[in-house]
């Protein structure tokens, strides 16, 4: 019988009826307090914590087992550089891309009566964005560092924002293990396999209800931000929204011709259950089962090269936030009138990239990462409060763009190491 969640119509139908839902019907109706708000938000935040339940033991045995597999052939380095290379490359591309839209499009340069207008829009509770804010600083990168190692692995666990200490263990428990003498390595290695094997087990089961809990969650989001008060912020949106969709379509295209010699189309493809999942959820991580899955059966990528690069592209690799975050921070400053040189726009990039690794995989976190950017310039905290209103929805579609540059990364390096990924044959 075919997979019923691989098939991307099926999610792809539940997301336009969950927007067709939220749409006509009230948040508010319903019978007494059981509300179709109510209804909905239940349902979605129940499919969410599934995912999120299954995240850590699936990041953890799928790298220690594809760690644990290249640690005695000397792939695991040349692995991580192809990798970490290709990370780089895009993440930069797209901060670049981000630039460029809002340096020629310019939709924070208005006329100063809008600009006053946008700027005391910042609504009442900007002091509750202040405080969760408060405390950050470009002194918190070193964090990104610091956090990468656990003081406490099962504390670690506990806590899904703490992926990059989940994954620096996992990588040196499957390193090593990988360096056990023959016999030990083998029983060591098989036990770990079967745990992953019943991960992926679990995750199918969940996946299972996936048209279910994503026509929830969108549902909910259209009753909370229906037309989303655009207005004035529409050209904002227009622009991100232009970017995003530019690196996704042509950018991670080209690099996928060019460096994985096959038709970009297909990948879109086999990756779109992902991609619908991600634009549900707005998070990467809760994501990562659907992207392993479509990595594995429907692009043939191994498991041991999809279950290294996937996992570590949903912490450290923010295509979309990398952009998202030179977007504001150009639109911020556009508003307030304060004109950035390109030496500041490059700092603006690496600091976009610095902070994109340390993010994680959860809606709406890359606002942790702005303010870093936005204190380095001098630029003022209460303005992320004037984008606010549009950033759930560009939230969605950043994630999109994130797990589709790790997928990607999967493919390419997959090719680069010879592998027929889904089975097509380089084109001339």
């Amino acid at each position: 019988m075919k997979n019923p969640w691989s098939d991307p119509a099926r999610i792809l139908v539940a997301l336009v009826l969950g927007a067709i839902a939220g749409a006509m019907i009230p948040a508010s109706a319903g019978i007494g307090t059981l509300t179709t708000g109510a209804a909905f938000a239940f349902a979605g935040d129940l499919f969410l914590r599934l995912l999120q339940m299954i995240v850590v033991p699936l990041v953890f045995t799928s790298i220690l087992t594809s760690v644990a597999r290249l640690g005695r052939d000397h792939a695991f380095a040349r692995l991580g550089w192809k990798t970490v290379a290709f990370f780089t490359t895009t993440t930069v591309l797209a901060a670049v891309v981000g630039l460029v839209v809002f340096n020629v499009v310019q939709p924070g340069k208005v006329a100063p009566e809008v600009s006053a207008a946008l700027r005391a829009s910042v609504p009442e509770n900007v002091g509750e964005v202040r405080d969760g804010l408060a405390g950050k600083s470009t002194g918190d990168l070193a964090d990104v560092i610091k956090r990468a190692v656990p003081v406490n692995l099962f504390a670690a666990m506990s806590d899904n924002r703490e992926m990059l200490a989940v994954i620096f263990f996992a990588l040196l428990f499957g390193f090593y293990s990988g360096r056990l003498p023959d016999g030990r390595r083998e029983a060591f290695q098989g036990f770990w396999e079967n745990a992953n094997d019943v991960m992926l087990a679990i995750t199918h089961a969940i996946m299972r209800i996936a048209p279910f809990g994503i026509f929830a969650l969108i549902a909910r989001t259209v009753q909370d931000s229906g037309g989303a008060a655009l207005g004035p912020l529409a050209l904002f949106f227009l622009c991100v929204a232009g970017g995003l969709l530019f690196h996704l379509f042509v950018t991670l295209a080209i690099l996928l011709r060019v460096f994985g010699g096959f038709r970009p189309w297909a990948h879109y493809r086999a990756m779109a259950p992902a991609l619908l999942t991600a634009f549900s959820t707005a998070s990467s991580s809760a994501t990562l089962p659907v992207t392993l899955e479509c990595l594995e059966k429907n692009a043939k990528v191994s498991p041991r090269i999809a279950g290294f690069v996937a996992p570590l592209g949903s912490t450290v690799n923010m295509d979309g936030t990398a952009l998202y975050e030179c977007a504001v921070v150009l639109f911020i400053a556009q508003l307030y009138g304060v004109s950035l040189d390109w030496s500041q726009q490059i700092l603006v990039v690496v600091l976009a990239l610095l902070t994109s690794v340390g993010v994680a995989g959860i809606p709406a976190a890359s606002l942790v990462a702005i303010v870093i950017i936005l204190q380095a310039l001098g630029l003022p905290l209460e303005a992320i409060a004037i984008v606010m209103a549009t950033d759930r929805i560009l939230d969605m579609m950043r994630t999109a763009v994130n797990v589709f540059g790790d997928s990607c990364a999967a493919a390419v390096v997959a090719r680069s190491e010879g592998e027929p990924v889904y089975d097509l044959t380089p084109q001339a």
